[in-house]
């Protein structure tokens, strides 16, 4: 049975990472009073962060979950509500627009659609006890954490080549592991990889299991021709292997590209009017709290607009 549980909301927010709960600030300064559901793990990747140092106005770094903690308590100060479910369908088809949490449906004038993207992991037991005490899925973010050390990059696309120039610039060497004997990356990454001395290459090799007691002290890689295994003294490991948009629920009703990453205009505007989009769920390529965050006032700018267009009284 369908259980409408509010009245009419000016805007309903989904997600509660950067780009979010930016959006969720901006909207509540506004008085449109957001409701913002956040999803059970409310936070989204920033919680996997132990430490951040390129967010600014916080010089000596911060926790990933202290920085979603206080951006949560700005935006509530301003009178942003949230809901710690997850949101399990969506139709924009209709007038309102309609968002549904299990049984529970709630109506709203406009969406921001802020639910992020996951990255894919290993799947191996170890690998989730190391995340933040040398596990990483984003180079950009934790190099300068691996300052003359030896790392290791699991992948064979161009984000695998990427990540390991940039890590080159910090670490003391850098190992590729991939899984096949060629990369799968465009030839002119391949070429800049293959120049650069610090960086070098395991063919045909997966991770089997990560190494170390409180941190990261190496892996162990079966070679998928012989079936020997060998470990690898390494301080850090980095995930390349890619990103899945959060975005299922979605399906049906809003446009998404082949990667399932929301498809938008101007940046923050969908095809459908007064649905906008904020972060990594439409971002491939930046996938960083700033960007993210600067993406949340973005679409909430355009969503003001939007709602005073429908002549909303505050």
């Amino acid at each position: 049975m369908i259980c409408i549980v509010n009245s009419l909301e000016n805007v309903i927010i989904i997600g509660s990472g950067p780009a979010g709960l930016t959006a969720a600030l901006y909207m509540a300064r506004e008085d449109f009073t957001p409701l913002v559901i956040t999803g059970t793990s409310s936070g989204g990747q920033l919680l996997m962060t132990s430490s951040i140092e390129n967010f600014p106005a916080f010089p000596n770094g911060i926790n990933g979950a202290d920085l979603v903690d206080l951006m949560k308590k700005q935006a509530e100060r301003f009178g942003s509500r949230f809901v710690e479910r997850d949101v399990t369908s969506v139709d924009f088809n209709t007038d309102p627009l309609r968002v549904m949490v299990d049984s529970d449906e709630y109506l709203a004038k406009s969406v921001i659609v802020a639910s992020g993207a996951s990255s894919k992991w290993l799947n191996i037991p170890s690998e989730r006890k190391f995340i933040g005490r040398g596990v990483s899925s984003c180079a950009t973010c934790d190099a300068p954490f691996f300052k003359n050390k030896n790392v290791l990059v699991v992948g064979g696309g161009d984000t695998a080549m990427e990540d390991s120039i940039f890590l080159a610039k910090f670490a003391k060497s850098v190992t590729i592991v991939h899984r096949k004997s060629r990369f799968r990356a465009s030839k002119i990454m391949q070429e800049r990889v293959m120049s650069e001395p610090k960086i070098s290459i395991i063919w045909n090799s997966i991770v089997e299991e990560i190494l170390g007691n409180s941190k990261v002290t190496g892996v162990k890689l079966l070679d998928s021709e012989t079936g020997v295994t060998a470990v690898k003294e390494v301080e850090g490991i980095f995930l390349a292997i890619g990103n899945i948009p959060n975005t299922k629920y979605l399906v049906g009703s809003l446009a998404l590209d082949t990667q399932g990453y929301v498809l938008t205009k101007n940046e923050v505007k969908t095809d459908i009017e007064g649905v906008f989009v904020a972060g990594d769920v439409g971002d491939r390529r930046y996938r960083q709290a700033v960007t993210a965050a600067a993406s949340g006032a973005k679409a909430a700018l355009e969503d003001r607009e939007y709602l005073q267009s429908l002549k909303f009284i505050r």
